[in-house]
């Protein structure tokens, strides 16, 4: 096919030099008036083998990065890979940073770099932890901690938009499912009371970064709503580190489950429905659901043979924004450090100290002395004088 197309062209531009007009040429021969005009430049502009097609692929690409950057890539990749770190784009991407590569290429080259390399088996077996050691929190007894985090946004086929706030007891695997219109200030202090109300309150409440758990980056020092709610109770607040949902294991596993035991299987048209629901499946889920963690226990019957007694909020009502400063408490941050030594406290950076690269450290704010102390396993390193707002 390809030949008779190139003898084609040959013939038609032979039959234009022996003076046969274009358009008796290419009616002819069954061709577009474009198709004769195309060749007949080609032809003009002299090369030997003008008659062949030419590759299409553009001259340069402005988004593919060069061979060095592919590179540093493959070998940071390797080297993340034998010392058993996490060694997938992202990963690679904050490697690349402390190394302060330049270009940076995005995790999305990153990843086509890989793939192009043929880098994207996972390691075989179990992932074992290289002696990074990780400040967690540890529950023992139900009330020890509890693990909070919003799902959405959701969707009812009312049209219905919603997020639920979920909480488990970490140590008795109590949930607690409210739903919410929206992530607010006072929305969600309504929700996380109300889970209160039925779970207990908790030592240590654990929950992510996002703005509507610790307030604002502008001023990082304001200690947001939920910060303020739990101070006020006697709870201390930990935040895990940026970017590591699986810090928070136990209520994202949960999340799983509500998804495919709850929204996906039962049907809802408004919030009445979806309230209910909501309630009848956390109460199913803490008196029937067994866990082996718990021994075959249901999440109640582990309450109740821990005998544990808990705490509960003293009014049913809600407090309601503005909430007072607490004058007491203590609050957690969990955070890696890199190599540039930067400890992010919600967008305010501090310089720790050299000791603790590559590790985890807990900066604890205490609000009575007004200080950040950060400590690595268990050993205070540091501290600055950090007046809350």
């Amino acid at each position: 096919m390809g030949n008779r197309l190139e003898e084609d062209r040959q013939r038609a531009i032979e039959r234009y030099l022996d003076g046969e007009s274009p358009a008796a040429i290419y009616r002819s021969m069954g061709y577009s008036r474009q198709w004769f005009y195309k060749w007949l430049q080609r032809g003009m502009e002299g090369a030997e083998e003008w008659f062949r097609e030419r590759s299409r692929r553009p001259h340069s690409s402005p988004t593919r990065y060069g061979a060095e950057i592919e590179e540093i890539v493959t070998l940071v990749r390797l080297s993340l890979y034998n010392r058993g770190l996490f060694c997938g784009a992202q990963a690679i991407r904050w490697e690349l940073e402390d190394l302060q590569v330049s270009p940076l290429p995005s995790v999305r080259t990153i990843a086509r770099i890989l793939a192009r390399k043929q880098l994207t088996h996972r390691r075989t077996g179990r992932y074992e932890p290289k002696g990074k050691k990780y400040p967690q929190v540890v529950a023992e007894r139900p009330g020890d901690v509890h693990q909070s985090d919003f799902v959405g946004p959701c969707f009812l086929k009312g049209p219905v938009r919603f997020y639920s706030l979920n909480t488990v007891d970490v140590a008795s695997g109590r949930c607690a499912v409210e739903s919410v219109p929206r992530r607010a200030g006072q929305t969600t202090v309504n929700a996380l009371w109300a889970s209160w109300s039925r779970l207990g309150l908790p030592r240590h409440q654990q929950v992510d970064n996002e703005l509507v758990f610790y307030g604002s980056p502008v001023h990082p020092r304001g200690m947001g709503k939920l910060i303020r709610l739990c101070l006020l109770h006697g709870i201390e607040v930990w935040f895990i580190p940026q970017g590591e949902p699986w810090r928070n294991g136990v209520v994202e596993k949960f999340n799983d489950h509500w998804r495919q035991k709850f929204l996906r299987r039962i049907v809802m048209r408004d919030e009445e429905d979806l309230k209910r629901e909501s309630l009848k499946f956390e109460q199913r889920h803490n008196s029937q659901y067994r866990y082996s963690k718990l021994g075959g226990k249901t999440p109640l019957a582990a309450l109740q043979a821990s005998g544990m007694t808990l705490r509960f909020p003293p009014t049913p009502q809600p407090p309601q924004c503005p909430l007072p400063k607490p004058e007491t408490g203590r609050y957690h941050l969990i955070r890696f450090i890199r190599s540039d030594e930067i400890l992010n406290v919600f967008g305010e950076k501090f310089k720790a100290p050299p000791e603790t690269i590559y590790e985890y450290v807990r900066a604890t704010i205490d609000v009575d002395r007004q200080r950040l102390c950060v400590y690595l396993d268990h050993i205070a390193v540091d501290e600055h004088r950090y007046r809350v707002r």
